[in-house]
């Protein structure tokens, strides 16, 4: 049983998909924080009403590896074995992530290594990309850039806007990724090189 800590800025629509999946029985591990940056971030409340402990560490102002240090700080008081990041709007520091090697899971709307950063959607449209996706990645210590666990495929349409798009990829990472914490808490991920490769 896997000690997950859950990281967010907002409505924490992934941390409520990976609570429901861990809730049902379907993952090995126990959300034991819940923390956001935000103090008005909706995440959080979703937290509290599900009775999960959860605290507002706020990042204004403060430098990368010092806000981090606060949040590790948090972590390792509760012996925490897996992050995952759920719309958590910062970079976290080289220092943050050699203290979690492959133990920080993010996702991302875009088949990575397509269309890293913000707004992957409007870059899809404007690309003209014909499919686009989601990804659940290791993190490492550049930006979208760690070794990929899952990815789904979700067809662009011709009459999508950024909107539309991003809702139907927001389906599929609701999907992915309980799945890819599972098969990360269940230890059948081994990584090589960049390559994620999984024991069936």
């Amino acid at each position: 049983m896997k000690n997950v800590a859950i990281l967010l800025s907002g409505r924490g629509s992934n941390f409520l998909a990976l609570s429901d999946a861990i809730e049902a029985g379907q993952i090995p591990a126990r959300i034991v924080l819940v923390v956001s940056n935000k103090p008005d971030a909706p995440g959080l409340i979703h937290a509290r009403e599900r009775n999960y402990e959860a605290v507002c560490i706020p990042s204004a102002g403060i430098e990368r590896e010092a806000y981090d240090r606060q949040v590790v700080e948090e972590l390792s008081a509760r012996q925490v074995d897996v992050v995952c990041l759920a719309g958590f709007m910062r970079l976290l520091s080289s220092w943050f992530v050699q203290q979690y090697p492959r133990q920080i899971l993010n996702i991302h709307p875009s088949l990575l290594p397509a269309f890293p950063g913000l707004h992957s959607q409007k870059q899809a449209l404007e690309w003209g990309a014909k499919v686009s996706g989601c990804t659940v990645h290791f993190v490492d210590e550049k930006l979208d850039h760690g070794p990929i666990i899952v990815q789904r495929s979700v067809p662009v349409l011709d009459q999508d806007t950024e909107e539309t798009l991003s809702a139907r990829i927001l389906e599929q990472e609701h999907q992915i990724y309980p799945e890819a914490l599972k098969l990360v808490c269940e230890a059948k991920v081994r990584v090589e090189q960049r390559r994620v490769l999984i024991r069936k």
